[in-house]
């Protein structure tokens, strides 16, 4: 019975155990990567938005000060 199974060798099981851990490794790296990508981008959603707040406050007051002046 025993001499039906296929016996596991330590060096490539080793190997491959060690291949395993360098992949976890990237793994890890690349997510903190893809963390640190979306916190970057969130970021400068808010500058987005806050950008297009001032540039449209900017627009309103010279639209305003333009029919203020045209009035007369």
């Amino acid at each position: 019975m025993a001499d039906d199974r296929e016996v596991i060798d330590p060096v490539k099981y080793g190997v491959l155990w060690q291949k395993v851990q360098d992949m976890d490794k990237k793994m890890d790296k690349m997510e903190r990567h893809v963390e640190e990508l979306l916190a970057l981008a969130n970021k400068s959603k808010g500058g987005l938005w806050l950008g297009m707040s001032i540039v449209s406050g900017l627009s309103m007051l010279v639209g305003w000060l333009i029919s203020m002046f045209k009035g007369q």
